[in-house]
């Protein structure tokens, strides 16, 4: 089984900052680590350039942070997925809670987006998670699956697909870090509903070097979806040093 490990780096970084990111990462090989799909998500006016430092054949996958429905006409301001592709996309980040919160997100564009990177041989990386009050109530299950659901509402072959669970609780400068048994009865109900279908199911939130390793040994979990601990290129050979002490 192989595992992905990688991060979004939000809005931040400049061309030099990609560069040297990209370059550290094609030359610690981390690429050809046994066990591990390693993948890295730059803003989009980084694409072009951490794909040419990354080379040809590194074995990291690239992604974006968002891309539109459709393949092109007037929707100022937005990239398609053909576009990112054209950048030098492999993988696209739908449904990020911040993309939820503050760009009017909604399940369904996150549908039309999941069936928009297929069709252009992008593999999509679908973010869902609850807010605290959910949480607290008791009704995580319900609230995320709901998510998962209509993402990969009328989508035929949904094997290509990452899900990436990211509790809203948990993530950003203020999140809370998890506890195990906070996330082990979440990852149990998703691996029964959808690890047969999908290409695996990450964890995203408050990730660091030091919940690294317990984080991969909970049941269902798949892969990290890193943030700010994995901002360096060092921050990130890390957690990637780390896990595969996990995955063997």
């Amino acid at each position: 089984m192989v595992h992905w490990i990688g991060t979004s780096w939000k809005m931040n970084g400049t061309q030099d900052f990609g560069e040297n990111y990209a370059k550290k990462l094609r030359e610690a090989k981390v690429g050809q680590v046994e066990g591990i799909q390693p993948f890295i998500i730059p803003p989009f006016t980084l694409t072009t350039t951490v794909a040419k430092a990354l080379g040809r054949f590194s074995g990291v996958a690239l992604g974006v942070q968002n891309a539109h429905w459709e393949d092109s006409g007037a929707w100022t301001g937005e990239i398609s997925m053909l576009q990112a592709k054209d950048a030098g996309a492999q993988v696209v980040e739908l449904g990020h809670s911040e993309r939820r919160e503050y760009f009017g997100e909604t399940d369904e564009t996150v549908n039309l987006k999941v069936k928009a990177a297929l069709r252009n041989n992008l593999r999509p990386l679908v973010c869902f998670g609850e807010p605290l009050e959910v949480f607290e109530a008791g009704e995580s299950i319900p609230f995320i699956t709901a998510q998962v659901d209509a993402a990969l509402d009328g989508v035929e072959d949904t094997s290509s697909i990452l899900l990436a669970y990211e509790p809203i609780w948990a993530i950003g400068e203020k999140g809370r870090e998890p506890n195990p048994e906070d996330l082990e009865t979440a990852f149990a109900e998703l691996s029964a509903r959808y690890a047969d279908r999908v290409e695996g199911i990450l964890y995203g939130g408050s990730v660091n070097h030091d919940n690294n390793q317990w984080l991969l040994r909970i049941p269902g979990i798949d892969g990290l979806f890193i943030g700010r601990s994995a901002w360096t290129p060092e921050g990130y050979l890390e957690n990637i040093r780390l896990a595969k002490e996990v995955i063997g």
